[in-house]
């Protein structure tokens, strides 16, 4: 498959390779932690939040690099982190939207053939809406803490960020994060997810178009959405799933328990 020359800007630097490729859009930042032996397989692709960036994952790549011995992959997307800032309001099928634009324009410049989407929060909506959407480019898919469809108990729990986000103190941690931009990616997310159109998404018309494997990973005391997220996506994809419901956990499983995480991973990777 001809590539396009689409990478810019490539340097080397702590934690990996980062470039800034040229995307539907704007460029995007990406960083890469290669294996330190030869890669045993398709390389994982890490997908943030709604408020994160490849700097929020911390060191969870490298460890999951380490784990698997695989290349891992993040990128901010646009709009995030290093990434081109956008002016307008993000889309309402912005997830979808993730799956036919920046993702396989990603995969092309990182000359990755097929790859593992792992998203974490809307980034494994995402993953998921990629697997259906680049079947021939998915080895698998793994989520953590995804949202299928909008649950009350999401609206609750994003109202709640929004008063607390909107304080000073707040929004200055996240522009440690996003710069300028802090502001637009609070918005991105409150505002999409609490606006009356956006009340009927789900991932309904995705899932059974997933044929590869998937990991669908979860915390019982989520606060963004309750386990019948994962039971959806676990029942609705056509191809082998696992669920995995970590006891005690919120939202961020791979940062409260990440050795459960990683195993659990692991076990599903090595098991492909």
């Amino acid at each position: 498959m001809a590539r396009p020359a689409s990478t810019v800007n490539r340097a080397r630097a702590r934690g990996g390779d980062e470039r800034f490729i040229e995307a539907p859009g704007g460029l995007v930042f990406t960083r890469s932690w290669l294996a330190a032996e030869k890669p045993a397989g398709a390389p994982v692709v890490l997908l943030h939040d709604s408020l994160g960036c490849v700097e929020t994952w911390r060191d969870f790549p490298a460890q999951l690099a380490a784990r698997l011995g695989r290349d891992v992959h993040a990128y901010d997307r646009l709009g995030f982190g290093r990434s081109t800032p956008l002016d307008e309001p993000i889309a309402l099928d912005f997830i979808e939207a993730e799956a036919r634009g920046v993702f396989p324009a990603l995969l092309d410049a990182l000359e990755l053939e097929q790859v593992i989407p792992f998203g974490h929060s809307v980034g494994g909506s995402m993953a998921v809406a990629i697997a259906a959407t680049l079947p021939e480019r998915c080895a698998a898919v793994i989520t953590e803490s995804a949202q299928a469809f909008v649950e009350a108990r999401t609206l609750e729990g994003v109202a709640e960020a929004k008063q607390r986000f909107n304080t000073g103190e707040r929004l200055a941690r996240l522009a440690r994060y996003h710069g300028v931009k802090a502001k637009w990616v609070l918005d991105a997310w409150t505002e999409t997810w609490l606006d009356p159109q956006f009340a009927d998404w789900s991932l309904d018309g995705l899932l059974p178009r997933v044929d590869c494997p998937a990991l669908v990973m979860h915390g019982d005391q989520d606060e963004f959405g309750s386990c019948a997220f994962p039971e959806r996506i676990v029942g609705g994809v056509t191809g082998p799933s696992q669920m995995h419901v970590f006891e005690g956990v919120g939202h961020v499983p791979h940062r409260e328990v990440t050795e459960q995480v990683l195993a659990a991973t692991g076990r599903f990777v090595f098991s492909l």
